[in-house]
């Protein structure tokens, strides 16, 4: 649960490094919530009501982690846009996000797996 709190703490920050842990556990956490409030939306026939809004609502936070996440393997965080290739974007851009990222420090700052050990 902290993942998720952590990324949410830092809503629009682009700047720094995000371990592999961090990215996944709250994009874990974020389609467990999806599947909950689909099921909800439709049970309440709500449309798609709940669920939309909690998509706008991290928006942000998934947009930043995932640029801090390939900050962590040396990336520019424009690689995000990857996903929008159509037909292999978006499993090049799982690529880019499971990858390990740098053990030591890069342009990004200093390894967040180093700063946690």
């Amino acid at each position: 649960m902290h993942h998720y709190t952590d990324v949410l703490k830092k809503y629009a920050v682009f700047s720094g490094r995000a371990r592999r842990q961090e990215y996944w556990m709250f994009f874990l956490f974020n389609a467990a919530v999806l599947i909950v409030l689909s099921i909800l939306d439709s049970v309440l026939g709500t449309g798609s009501l709940l669920y939309l809004l909690y998509v706008l609502a991290t928006l942000v936070p998934n947009l930043a982690v995932g640029v801090r996440r390939l900050h962590d393997t040396g990336k520019s965080g424009w690689w995000i846009l990857v996903g929008l290739i159509p037909l292999v974007g978006w499993i090049w851009a799982i690529v880019l996000l499971a990858i390990e990222g740098n053990r030591e420090q890069n342009q990004y700052g200093p390894s967040p797996k180093a700063l946690q050990v």
